[in-house]
């Protein structure tokens, strides 16, 4: 069983990137190449939205209704009787966060060196993507608009805009702390507790990393790839690790592969952050310049979003990350 669930869990972890990223590099080089991917991810992110509004109006067909009901997934997914929507996603946090990174990415676009119709159709596209991502319920990925926010406003070394845009972020929090404007929109209510330090959800969370800390503290490399989350839970039901949740990417990271393995990670998204930024910093204004910032602030608002929920690792937002990260370098590459 440890085999087996070590090849299940190893997958998501580290082999999809080390085929994806290569592969990029070789296969994905042109311009259009670029464009496409932009294309097929909107297009595709697109569908999900569409998808998540007809939940949210019409309700949820029988294959859901199933997956809610008899799989017993209602109680996170149905709070004070208002539907969480997940469209085609795996569950709403996977929804929300994809559609988040998707609003931020065309937000970004729309103030790009683009034609004015051009422009328009990535704000709206913004703002529908950013509708998608309230009606998921999701408060984990409010750090997706909110860190890749920042990253764009740092690289974008216009000081109005910077300007602008620090005073939007933190008027929406403390819109969101300070106050009950808009408490009466479930979405609304349910953002604001992800800043509440009083929030039992945080507190279980904690509670659970104590539980790993003292379990770990004689283990640098972990209790295992697949020893803890779905895999544990499937191949070995009764274990510490399996009935521990982990929540986070990096707790996941850390409870599987130890200190040793979560250093590891933590440095090559450094390496990434520090790498790509300087890149993108030294180029001219540019459409490629617009992409890269695009994709780069995608990658920074779901590493710091990965800390509450297990993004990096998740359908389709993981992948997309993945292909994002050689777009970045292969944007900001010399040209001869």
């Amino acid at each position: 069983n440890g085999i087996v669930a070590w090849f299940y869990a190893m997958r998501g972890i580290g082999f999809y990137q080390f085929l994806t990223v290569p592969l990029v590099f070789l296969l994905f080089r042109k311009p259009k190449d670029i464009k496409q991917f932009m294309n097929l991810i909107i297009l595709l992110s697109l569908l999900g939205t569409l998808w998540g509004f007809k939940q949210q109006i019409l309700g949820v067909d029988a294959a859901e209704y199933h997956w809610l009901y008899v799989e017993d997934h209602h109680e996170e997914h149905i709070l004070h009787g208002v539907l969480r929507v997940f469209s085609y996603y795996s569950d709403a946090g996977a929804f929300g966060a994809s559609q988040a990174m998707m609003a931020l990415i065309c937000g970004i676009l729309f103030m790009g060196p683009f034609k004015r119709i051009t422009k328009i159709k990535y704000l709206i596209l913004g703002v529908t993507f950013f509708l998608g991502f309230a009606i998921s319920g999701t408060r984990g990925a409010l750090m997706v608009p909110l860190a890749g926010g920042i990253a764009y406003l740092v690289l974008a070394k216009n000081f109005k805009i910077l300007t602008a845009g620090f005073s939007t972020i933190i008027l929406v929090f403390c819109i969101l702390k300070y106050t009950f404007m808009f408490q009466g929109v479930e979405q609304v209510r349910r953002m604001r507790t992800a800043l509440d330090p009083e929030n039992k959800s945080m507190s279980v969370r904690l509670d659970n990393q104590k539980t790993f800390g003292r379990y770990l503290a004689n283990k640098p490399f972990g209790g295992g790839i697949g020893t803890a989350g779905f895999w544990g839970a499937r191949f070995n039901p009764d274990s510490l690790m399996a009935n521990t949740a982990t929540d986070s990417w990096y707790v996941k990271i850390w409870a599987e592969t130890g200190a040793v393995g979560l250093a590891l990670h933590l440095i090559i998204l450094a390496y990434i952050l520090g790498k790509g930024g300087h890149r993108i910093i030294v180029m001219k204004d540019s459409k490629e310049k617009s992409h890269a910032i695009a994709f780069y602030a995608a990658f920074v608002g779901i590493i710091f979003a990965s800390y509450g929920n297990q993004i990096l690792g998740q359908m389709p937002t993981g992948p997309i990350i993945n292909m994002m990260i050689p777009f970045i370098f292969l944007l900001t590459r010399p040209r001869k």
